[in-house]
């Protein structure tokens, strides 16, 4: 469980990343599918390039097991703004993409 937290985190703050973009960018017209697909996947990568930047790769074993106790660990600058950085990025990506196409 303390693998599959992060990762929702990462996801949930993703999402309403690219669901922000995705209303500020209303020329693009893109519907709810690109939104959540490219909110998620760039919430995920977005945390995780984040993560290595700030040296977020070596896991401590001390901090490991002080950190275990649940949604705490979880709930970390890393996975938030993260998350939601890359799922508005990737989001913003998709949508200029999209308008691009339509011309």
């Amino acid at each position: 469980m303390e693998t599959l937290l992060p990762i929702i985190v990462q996801v949930v703050t993703g999402i309403i990343g690219g669901q922000a973009v995705g209303a500020a960018l209303q020329q693009a017209a893109m519907s709810q599918l690109p939104k959540i697909l490219g909110g998620a996947i760039g919430g995920v990568g977005g945390a995780a390039i984040l993560g290595s930047l700030l040296g977020g790769g070596a896991v401590d074993p001390a901090a490991a097991t002080a950190a275990a106790g649940g949604l705490g660990s979880a709930l970390n600058l890393n996975n938030i703004v993260g998350g939601a950085g890359g799922g508005a990025i990737l989001t913003g990506i998709i949508g200029l993409v999209m308008n691009a196409m339509k011309k």
